[in-house]
């Protein structure tokens, strides 16, 4: 599955964060930002693909009900369909939901019924960019668990790769987010990988001729057998995949992005200029990244009574579906 359009789009979600704070675990688990810390280090240090497939997970969580863990919730005997059921998450990757696994159990050892896994999922994404060498941002805490998770919320939240520029950046404003702070979070396709088929028509059975000519030929090599093994993809980032820095935003200009929408945004007068000064200057990215980043984190989160704080974080305490 791919990553930009999922960056792009966010729905109805209200900012809600008036009751999150920097601080919000101090008093209470001091050592949070410690456990986030060395779970993070260790997963990724053992599996790189470990801060692409968390950062994709948070995105795909965040624009559909909000920061809410939501997609977490397994499907059970009480919960039918949850969103992890739900084809456009089909492909979210396992090594995502397992860091959080694990700094749950940590948590609950330290501090049982303190943290919730919104708050876990938020904090551990951000560290992970920060560990693969992209922007440090603030992630204010306070964020209740969903009590609520539906797989048909999913199919009417997330868009198509086959989006129109006009309609991503329709979408996108319509959430009080600036054409600006699309092109900075989809500078997240810097890291991690897209399965073939979503690129496939760009290389199938005719090359779309805006494509680079070598990469094309690569990425026809390697996804011969894309429609037998649905787990063939490509690197995002032909020069630096394992690293978040501004290499995507080089890539576009010169036709070596994989996903259409990598090609619309390199000679769309809205978004070209941006992604020019982004390919020149790296630090640009990561401050307006960062500052994108921090207002995805409070999309539609609960607080209060509007959440709870699960015991696991696939399952609702109750076990069974609001």
């Amino acid at each position: 599955m791919a990553y930009p359009i999922l960056f792009l789009i966010f729905l109805c979600l209200p900012l809600s964060s008036a009751k999150l704070t920097l601080k919000y675990y101090n008093a209470t688990c001091p050592d949070f930002e410690k456990i986030v810390r060395e779970n993070v280090f260790n997963k990724q240090s053992a599996v790189p693909a470990t801060a692409p497939g968390l950062l994709r997970m948070f995105f795909h969580d965040c624009i559909t009900d909000g920061c809410d863990a939501s997609i977490l919730i397994a499907s059970s005997a009480y919960n039918h369909h949850t969103e992890r059921d739900a084809e456009l998450n089909a492909a979210l990757s396992g090594d995502a939901f397992d860091i959080i696994s694990r700094i749950k159990n940590d948590m609950e050892l330290a501090c049982p019924g303190i943290v919730s896994c919104s708050d876990i999922v938020a904090q551990a994404t951000r560290d992970l960019v920060k560990m693969v060498g992209g922007p440090y941002y603030n992630v204010r805490l306070g964020r209740k668990d969903s009590k609520v998770s539906d797989a048909k919320r999913v199919d009417a939240s997330l868009p198509t790769t086959k989006m129109t520029m006009d309609q991503i950046i329709e979408k996108f404003t319509a959430k009080k987010f600036s054409i600006r702070d699309m092109v900075a979070l989809t500078g997240a396709h810097t890291i991690g990988f897209t399965h073939c088929k979503e690129f496939s028509d760009r290389i199938y059975p005719t090359v779309d001729p805006t494509l680079h000519p070598k990469l094309a030929a690569g990425l026809r090599q390697i996804c011969q057998n894309y429609t037998v093994d649905t787990s063939m993809a490509a690197f995002n980032d032909v020069r630096s995949p394992s690293t978040f820095d501004n290499a995507f935003f080089k890539n576009v200009l010169k036709g070596l992005g994989l996903l259409r929408t990598d090609y619309l945004l390199s000679v769309d007068p809205r978004t070209r200029p941006i992604v020019e000064e982004y390919a020149k200057d790296q630090q640009a990215f990561f401050k307006d990244f960062a500052k994108a980043m921090e207002k995805v984190s409070v999309l539609g989160v609960k607080t209060g009574h509007k959440g709870e704080v699960r015991n696991r974080c696939d399952q609702f305490n109750n076990n069974i579906h609001a």
